[in-house]
């Protein structure tokens, strides 16, 4: 898959150029909801937007008007966001613990979490870690805005695990295949995903494995208010990646049942 065959984890990660084309965004729909929760929230200008990858939401943000940090453990995409979608100031940090201090900034007005990066949480100490260091990353009344998978979308449904899922495109002239197959590991509470890629240039196939925490409706708002947060929007949509997606001007909806689950929670002076 021309330099993509020595991809080990994580294909996507490890070729962000593949990730924007497997994953288009011309319309910058994740970064314009996240600007929009923000604004109606009223947010300060410093945002951190943790697990950027490409930087394609961040630079969305730093043409806002807003004084943008993206955050991210690969490399390989900061390296591409520096390159591709300047503006943002682009550090290496790890989701499940990370200082502000060492991202260059005394504090942020907002952390941003989008496509279910907060997911990669997989344990509790995982996800404790993640939203302490969000709560001394912010300043008072900082917001954190994410948006990812509905756990509960999960009690009852089985549409997405019946069937694998297959999804073809061009780049660079190859033609690639994916084909992911979810599994639910209720011991662990995980969404597990192994995706098998194959492409027309004679390179053999790779298998990528990876998970998403399931995390509930109400546990998420436990885990909020355990860690200093009020929690302000919880709903399944209309978000970015719903359908039908969000549109400009769209007010968020009380439910949250469907597949998609998307939060924003101020931190309180106090805990």
């Amino acid at each position: 898959m021309g330099g993509a065959r020595h991809a080990g984890r994580n294909l996507l990660t490890d070729n962000p150029a593949l990730y924007e084309a497997r994953f288009p965004d011309p319309d910058r729909l994740a970064g314009r909801w996240a600007e929009d929760c923000l604004r109606r929230h009223g947010a300060g200008p410093r945002v951190l937007d943790m697990g950027c990858g490409t930087g394609r939401d961040a630079a969305h943000l730093h043409s806002a008007g807003r004084t943008v940090t993206g955050a991210d453990l690969s490399e390989a995409m900061l390296a591409h966001a520096r390159a591709h979608h300047p503006g943002p100031a682009y550090v290496r940090a790890d989701l499940h613990g990370f200082d502000a201090r060492d991202l260059g900034r005394d504090a942020f007005d907002a952390v941003v979490c989008l496509d279910s990066s907060l997911l990669y949480c997989h344990t509790n100490d995982q996800l404790d870690g993640f939203l302490a260091s969000c709560r001394r990353a912010l300043a008072p009344g900082g917001l954190l805005v994410a948006e990812m998978r509905n756990g509960a979308y999960f009690l009852g449904r089985t549409d997405l695990l019946d069937a694998p899922s297959v999804n073809a495109f061009t780049w660079q002239g190859t033609a690639y295949r994916s084909t992911t197959t979810l599994t639910v590991d209720r011991t662990a509470q995980l969404l597990r995903r192994t995706r098998v890629w194959t492409a027309d240039d004679g390179t053999p196939p790779v298998e990528q494995r990876s998970a998403w925490r399931l995390l509930f409706p109400q546990e998420l708002r436990h885990f909020l208010a355990t860690h200093g947060f009020e929690v302000l929007e919880l709903n399944d949509g209309p978000g970015p990646r719903t359908e039908p997606p969000w549109r400009d001007g769209e007010l968020p909806g009380t439910a949250t049942d469907a597949d998609r689950l998307h939060v924003v929670a101020r931190r309180r002076h106090t805990l």
